[in-house]
């Protein structure tokens, strides 16, 4: 029964913007994730924080990747692998150097 409670504090009438009351709405955001706009009674938008809005685009990206990456793997056959010791042996990176490296943003 929390999760209609919290669904129902979520809810924002659209009125409220026609008030003034947008600064109000935006700043309940620094306290929830999400707010459900509601016109004529009806959800009409989602309002995000931002930190949600880029948990969430992590996520999508983080789908995708896998998919491209289960799709190379099906590509590949039956080729063989190079384990990640292996490499890293190879190039002489140990796993404490992998975690202090910053992250790196791939286009």
């Amino acid at each position: 029964m929390a999760i209609a409670a919290d669904i129902l504090q979520s809810l924002v009438p659209i009125s409220q913007f026609n008030k003034g009351q947008a600064a109000k709405i935006f700043d309940r955001l620094h306290s929830e994730n999400e707010l459900i706009v509601l016109k004529n009674n009806q959800p009409s938008a989602i309002i995000l924080s931002p930190e949600e809005y880029t948990r969430l685009t992590e996520i999508e990206e983080d789908y995708y990747l896998l998919l491209e990456a289960n799709r190379r793997l099906e590509a590949d056959g039956n080729n063989k692998t190079v384990s990640l010791d292996t490499v890293m042996n190879e190039l002489g990176i140990s796993e404490d150097e992998l975690l202090d490296a910053e992250d790196v943003d791939i286009e």
